[in-house]
């Protein structure tokens, strides 16, 4: 029964790496393809450490497998937004049929400045700091 658990999971950790590696060739542009490559092989992995923890039955492997999957939950994501947001920054177009792409008004190329929107609102304005009657003007 183990063996066909085990098996299952690495077949479906292989499918998800291959639909990936699928995506990253076919999808069109780098949002699109960062998309595939994040959920997909991130997914494709953890499965593959699953079926891994089943396979092996032993604590020290199981720590290290869920190590690991809580490794690639943390940094994959992060790392396709930083490596995404890199890619617009420098200009790779995006794909012609792209609808909606919310960071056009707000970035300025020429300066390379990010506005979140919210420069203007009550919220974000800072207070200048209080005198300290401690210290002698």
């Amino acid at each position: 029964m183990t063996d066909i658990i085990v098996s299952i999971l690495l077949l479906a950790g292989a499918g998800f790496m291959l639909l990936a590696a699928v995506g990253i060739i076919r999808l069109p542009d780098l949002p699109t393809r960062m998309h595939a490559s994040t959920k997909a092989g991130a997914m494709g992995a953890m499965f593959t450490m699953a079926g891994v923890a089943f396979f092996f039955a032993d604590g020290v492997v199981l720590a290290r497998a869920f190590a690991i999957v809580v490794f690639i939950l943390i940094t994959s994501p992060i790392a396709a937004h930083v490596i995404g947001r890199a890619g617009y920054f420098i200009g790779t177009p995006l794909w012609s049929g792209t609808i909606k792409d919310e960071l056009r008004d707000n970035y300025d190329s020429q300066t390379h400045t990010l506005r979140s929107g919210y420069e203007d609102s009550p919220e974000s304005v800072t207070l200048p700091p209080k005198p300290n009657p401690d210290k002698n003007p």
